[in-house]
Order: C-alpha cells, then structure tokens, then sequence
C-alpha cells in the first residue's frame, strides 16, 4: 500500500497497533477487510494533514465525533483539516469518527474508547442524552477536554461549546417566514432530524415563541422529527404531512433532508411558498442556485473549527483563552451566495 508515512503515524491516525498497520502495509494474510479499510481511511486522514506532520515540537490529537448526515459532518471535516495549520505554534492533528445515523449507544461506545487512544480533546456533535453527558463528564474526568458543536449537551461537564445561538437562528427563521408570507394564509412544516439534539430543540422553541408573537395570519405548525436527517425517512414523513395538512405552503427546515423535503412538495404538485434552512452544504448550495429554497441560516464552519480546537488547547493550557461568543447568524440568499 503507497503511502509516506512512519507506521507509528498510521497507526496512531487508524487506533492501530503499528504491528497491525504493517501487516496491512505488506499485505500480509490474516487481516480483516475492516481493518484494512481503517488504514486506508488513516493514510486519506494523514493526506489531508500532510502540513501538521512537518512541524516539530509537542503535538496534540483531537478526535472529532459526530453523529450527523455525510453533507455535514465532511463539510465540517474539510473546515477542520483547512484549519488546522493556523493554529501554530501548536501543532493539531485530527481523527474523524463520522456516523450517519449513530444510537446514543454508539456514541457512548466511542467515547469510552478515546480515553485509552492518545485522545488530547474531543470536538462533539451528539444527542444530548443522559448516556452520553456521563459519557463526556468520564473523558474530563481522565484529563480529555471535550468541546461539543453545533448542539450542546447540557448539564454535562464538556469544557465550552462552539455554534450559533440556536434559539436565534429559530427567532429568525420565523422572522423570514413571516415576513415573506405577508398576509397570504398558510400553515408551516418545521423538520427536525431528532428531538435529542439539543441545539434542534433550541431552534424548534425559539421558532415557535417567535412565531406567536410576530404579526400576521395565525398558522398551525407542523412538525415531523426522528429522521436523522437521512433523505429517504425524511421524503416519506414528508409526504405523510403533506397528504394530511393541505394547507402547509411553508417550511423550516432544522435537520436537514432538504433535497428530499422539496421532492415531496413536487411529487404531491404542492407550492411550497417560503423555505428557510440551516447550512450551505452542496445540496443546500444547489438548492438555493435554483430557487427551491428561499434562504439558508449559515454559521462559518472554518471559523467554528479553529475555535473549538483552540478551545481544546486552552483547556490543556496550549492557547489564550478564546474570546467571543456564539458564532454570528448569516442569512444567505440565491443573490449573496459566497
């Protein structure tokens, strides 16, 4: 397998031990296909942070979970590993643990597992369930910061989190759509990818309380969740609201499945007269080109990244303390699109 990397290096990106990676290497019998696939998915990682491994000095490895659709979490990725060499003169190296569609189990499973990895800080995007704040209060205990993004877990003793403030972006959502609405009648379809995620349920009741006290025709909400976001479960609960709420002519979309929300509305020939939704992923992009959505509710996600890992240096006492607050709302629309 062509690579350039030390077998410590791999093995340390892959979780491995170095013995396994060189049997891997030299294509040796015995070796699960997962396995091998965990070494090619370190080399890819390693590739992406080719700069980090020239530095010398003291180096620090963040572990990335999230539990979140393939658009975002390798959006986010990308955002990391652009980062990364600007946080000089610490020298950061990441691991990724993406899941689709991960069980609050799965998560916890993963997190227990960092404690013995060489994990320096956690970046956490997850569900803010009991299992999982004792899960993260377990990796502060062991000395292993950890910083969740995007969706908070209260109560937990995670060092800070990164991401807007999603009651705002809630607030906001409603502001759009009433305001796009005027005085035409209609109710509004509001997505969410699971009530778990805390930062989901920000932005649901900041929507909601927002939504009363606006100006205007008064609308029914419809909310359809417990989806992950994945564009196959979201079209059919999509279709289920739509055949049984023939007024709803708008849409606020927390979690994601946007693509598939608008071939809904075009399967059942609905106008779909509003569309706000959070992140400017490919498919968000796309949508927004051609006038399927009306505006995007989008955080910097290179800006998030630098300050979740500085955050996690702080806490190992590597960084000044990182300043600010929330990450600031931009509403993007077909006419500013960066």
């Amino acid at each position: 397998m062509a690579h350039r990397y030390r077998v410590r290096e791999i093995a340390q990106q892959a979780e491995l031990s170095e013995a396994t990676v060189d049997r891997v290497l030299n294509d040796r019998p015995g070796v699960r296909p997962s396995t091998r696939e965990m070494v090619t998915r370190a080399i890819a990682d390693l590739d992406g942070q080719r700069e980090q491994l020239r530095f010398s000095g003291r180096k620090y490895m963040v572990d990335v979970v999230m539990s979140a659709p393939d658009r975002f979490s390798k959006t986010f990725k990308r955002a990391v590993e652009a980062e990364l060499p600007s946080l000089e003169p610490a020298t950061v190296r990441a691991r990724f643990h993406l899941q689709e569609s991960a069980t609050a189990e799965a998560v916890v499973a993963r997190l227990n597992r960092l404690s013995g990895s060489g994990s320096q800080g956690v970046i956490l995007k997850a569900p803010a369930v009991p299992d999982v704040a004792a899960a993260v209060d377990r990796l502060v205990a062991a000395g292993i910061p950890v910083v969740t993004y995007v969706t908070d877990i209260p109560g937990s003793r995670r060092f800070g989190y990164v991401g807007m403030d999603n009651r705002a972006a809630g607030e906001t959502a409603a502001y759009l759509i009433t305001t796009m609405m005027a005085d035409h009648p209609g109710d509004i379809l509001i997505t969410l990818s699971s009530n778990a995620f805390h930062g989901e349920e920000e932005r649901e009741m900041g929507f909601r309380t927002a939504l009363r006290q606006l100006p205007g025709p008064e609308r029914t909400v419809v909310e359809i969740a417990e989806n992950d976001g994945l564009d196959d479960r979201v079209e059919a609960l999509v279709l289920d609201a739509l055949d049984r709420h023939p007024t709803v002519s708008a849409v606020y979309s927390c979690g994601g499945g946007n693509s598939a929300i608008v071939r809904a509305f075009r399967t059942l020939d609905r106008p779909c007269r509003v569309f706000v939704a959070h992140d400017l992923d490919a498919d968000n992009r796309a949508l927004l080109y051609r006038r399927q959505i009306s505006a995007v509710l989008e955080h910097d996600m290179r800006a998030d990244a630098q300050r979740a890992c500085r955050m996690v240096l702080h806490a190992r006492d590597a960084s000044t303390a990182v300043r600010g607050s929330s990450s600031p709302i931009r509403i993007v629309t077909p006419f500013n699109m960066p």
